[in-house]
């Protein structure tokens, strides 16, 4: 013998006849517009996974890249930190043309730090004017200058 199936109704109600009976109060108002923004708000992204590199010097590592006066070696950065740092050695091929060397430009990056191993290089930045480096310098630059 076949068992009956019984159907309920859903009652399907909109948003305000969810309500109780009247206004709501000042303080529900507030507190379904601190949910809705919550909701609207980008989720926090956590650390970024990063792995362990080392590079070593390697002569044959250096390959041609963006200008052609200099020779680059990537150090594994990017990649150990999912894109969140980048660090290359670059060394300087001469003649190294003031013409072509010395053209304004900036950097489109949140985090630029240059260390001189080896010889010196002058750059004029804004807001700090013209800076010499020499073997054993370092300088940090705010971002886009």
């Amino acid at each position: 013998m076949a068992k009956a199936r019984t159907m309920r109704k859903v009652e399907r109600r909109t948003p305000a006849a969810r309500r109780t009976k009247g206004p709501a109060s000042p303080r529900k108002i507030a507190a379904r517009s601190r949910a809705a923004a919550e909701r609207r708000r980008p989720k926090k992204v956590g650390p970024r996974k990063q792995t362990f590199v080392a590079s070593h010097l390697n002569p044959n590592a250096f390959e041609g890249g963006l200008r052609s006066y200099a020779k680059y070696r990537d150090l594994g950065i990017a990649a150990a930190t999912n894109g969140l740092a980048r660090a290359h050695v670059i060394k300087m091929i001469p003649p190294c043309d003031p013409a072509v060397v010395s053209k304004r430009h900036y950097h489109d990056v949140d985090l630029q730090m240059i260390y001189v191993l080896k010889g010196w290089i002058k750059g004029e930045f804004e807001d700090a004017g013209e800076v010499t480096m020499r073997q054993g310098s370092c300088w940090l630059q705010p971002p886009k200058i």
